[in-house]
């Protein structure tokens, strides 16, 4: 216990000692350039986001891109699960399908959205957007952990009569959960920057994407830096999440063996 607190601590002290490093270099070149318009000071980016978090406009405005993130990121998961396995099993459905996933994975996001814009609202492209960045991702990922299941243990169920149910959850899943758990902290990343980039695009209201844009019009680059800085502070928080579950689940597996 006392080995994995060291350890723990050591690693906040590294991540705190490596931060101050880099706001330090950051504010000697705010410093050096002298313009804020240009490069604001992070004493002045870090007074504005914390004047940001007293606002409830700044709730408002993350949970509304929260949202629709969210809603294309489960969307994306839906379908990449049902595509990745049948894919997986058909030969003529991975003829059709693969090639569209391919040109999806290629596309630039401002394509897409540009695109998209066409035909759907402000409030519907980014959703649609983060579906098509994470739809890939998932898809590769579960089609690749279908394809590896054990072919032995396939056999297995077909001699003692096991039902689909059964090996579907007794075989398949825990052979695509480790695929599925690197796609999805992956794509989580992506997600943002796709779903708030389509925003900007679009000027999405109630969005993160509508503050960027409106800072760059207005020229308020401390605005700027503060919602960015926003932006990114969630995006740490999702990844370590992440990151906290699938260890715990990792060390739940390494004990169920152990037993």
């Amino acid at each position: 216990m006392a080995e994995k607190t060291r350890k723990i601590t050591k690693k906040i002290l590294t991540t705190l000692v490596v931060a101050a490093f880099w706001i330090l270099l950051w504010y000697l070149a705010a410093a050096r350039v002298g313009l804020e318009l240009l490069l604001p000071s992070p004493v002045h980016v870090f007074r504005r986001f914390f004047e940001l978090l007293g606002d409830s406009v700044f709730y408002k405005t993350m949970g509304g891109s929260i949202l629709r993130v969210s809603l294309g990121i489960l969307q994306a998961v839906l379908a990449g699960v049902i595509l990745g396995a049948v894919t997986a099993k058909s030969k003529v459905a991975a003829a059709v399908f693969g090639p569209p996933m391919t040109v999806i994975k290629s596309t630039p996001v401002a394509s897409f959205a540009i695109l998209a814009a066409l035909w759907l609202g402000r409030e519907k492209l980014p959703v649609f957007v983060t579906l098509l960045i994470v739809l890939p991702i998932v898809w590769s990922n579960v089609e690749t952990g279908v394809r590896q299941v054990d072919r032995g243990l396939l056999e297995m169920t077909k001699v003692y009569n096991v039902g689909s149910i059964k090996t579907v959850f007794g075989i398949y899943v825990p052979s695509v959960t480790p695929f599925f758990g690197a796609a999805f902290k992956s794509a989580i990343g992506l997600a943002w920057k796709a779903g708030i980039s389509a925003e900007v695009i679009v000027n999405t209201p109630n969005s993160v994407g509508q503050k960027l844009f409106e800072s760059k019009a207005y020229f308020e680059t401390v605005d700027l830096f503060a919602w960015t800085a926003a932006v990114v502070l969630l995006n740490l928080i999702l990844d370590a999440l992440i990151g906290l579950v699938s260890k715990r689940r990792s060390e739940e597996e390494k004990t169920d063996d152990q037993n």
